[in-house]
């Protein structure tokens, strides 16, 4: 059976992440599910804030989700330590599942060091799609992929952000699902452009484009956005660039969309770009090249543009998006990724893996 299938029946089963209810009717304490997150990176810090968020959403299902940062890649040394301290927190949560948040490293070290517990990925652009750049990156680029195309054969359950991420993957694609990340709907929601813009200090009315280079303006193509932008300027001249980095608040993020009158998006590669999901959630008309999911998630929305990667076509698109004047209708979309739908998909995923009959059959494959 496929995936999918696998997971509509998990769906119309009682959940596990719900309380049950006794013989005499009473509601009794809920049977959790125990969830080990790795993450790649530091716990300080907001890098990977999205699987932060979906542990959060997690916990509001019920779900007992404990995390474990992976804060070394690199050092063989320091990964031998990371193995020490991962298997004591293993011992210390029992966890029922193991969820890698990347590929690369952080997917094998979590099949190598999690053995004997099923084990989610959730692969999510650069850790499946091809490297750009110089020779070492490029490099370094295919050996990651090859450590997560290998991981992914210890996985009990492969998620991937994007159907375009899925068929990157050269084994265990029937066992994998299409999942984004999730947003959050009572974080990112429309608000009046003008009250945004005050609390951010923009004076004047001038359209301002968003753009989201987090740690990777190469890859995010900032210099492509700032020529388009730069293009679109000979016809709004008062027309400015605002890139937001990786040192940017994540709270403040729904405040710069609300406040902002176009997302752009220029990327070379992308997994599913969540910022393109929050503009939606916020009505932030989008101008986008045809990366990741992006198509998918703009078809029938208005105020949206997919347009090929040159400036004049990008600058031409902006124009337009700016001189109607007028908000997306991306909200109406937000139920195909909202946080609180990913976490339920999650949900009935880890109660199936933890199930009596499937770990049963994990146990015979093992011995």
């Amino acid at each position: 059976m496929n995936p999918e299938k696998q997971l509509e029946q998990a769906v119309s089963t009682p959940s596990i992440c719900a309380p049950t209810m006794g013989a005499a009717g009473a509601a009794p304490e809920p049977a959790k599910l125990r969830v080990l997150f790795v993450i790649p990176g530091e716990e300080v810090g907001s890098s990977m804030i999205f699987a932060r968020r979906q542990a959060n959403a997690l916990r509001d299902h019920g779900v007992d989700v404990e995390v474990f940062y992976l804060r070394s890649r690199t050092s063989p040394w320091r990964l031998a330590r990371e193995y020490v301290r991962f298997r004591g927190q293993l011992k210390a949560t029992r966890p029922q599942v193991v969820h890698a948040h990347y590929g690369t490293v952080t997917a094998l070290f979590s099949a190598l060091a999690g053995r004997g517990h099923p084990l989610v990925i959730t692969f999510r652009g650069g850790d499946l799609n091809p490297a750009n750049g110089p020779s070492f990156g490029r490099v370094r680029g295919w050996l990651g992929r090859m450590l997560s195309q290998l991981a992914s054969l210890a996985a009990a359950q492969v998620v991937c952000v994007s159907a375009r991420l899925r068929e990157r993957l050269q084994w265990r694609r029937e066992r994998a699902i299409v999942l984004p990340s999730g947003v959050d709907a009572d974080v990112f929601y429309p608000q009046p452009r003008e009250k945004a813009r005050h609390r951010l200090g923009w004076g004047g009315d001038a359209p301002v484009i968003l753009f989201n280079a987090s740690y990777n303006p190469g890859i995010k193509r900032v210099d492509l956005a700032q020529a388009a932008v730069a293009v679109a300027r000979q016809t709004v001249p008062g027309m400015r660039l605002e890139i937001l980095n990786g040192g940017c608040p994540p709270a403040a993020i729904p405040t710069y969309m609300n406040a902002a009158d176009c997302l752009l998006v220029t990327s070379d590669q992308e997994g599913s770009p969540t910022v393109v999901q929050e503009a939606l959630a916020c009505n932030l008309p989008v101008v986008s090249v045809d990366v990741g999911d992006v198509a998918e998630r703009l078809r029938n929305v208005r105020a949206t543009r997919i347009v090929e990667r040159d400036p004049q076509a990008l600058a031409d698109a902006l124009v337009e998006i700016v001189s109607r004047r007028e908000r997306s209708d991306g909200r109406r979309r937000l139920g195909e990724f909202s946080a609180d739908r990913v976490a339920a998909r999650l949900c009935d995923l880890y109660r199936h893996l933890a199930s009596p009959s499937v770990l049963g059959r994990r146990g015979e494959r093992l011995r």
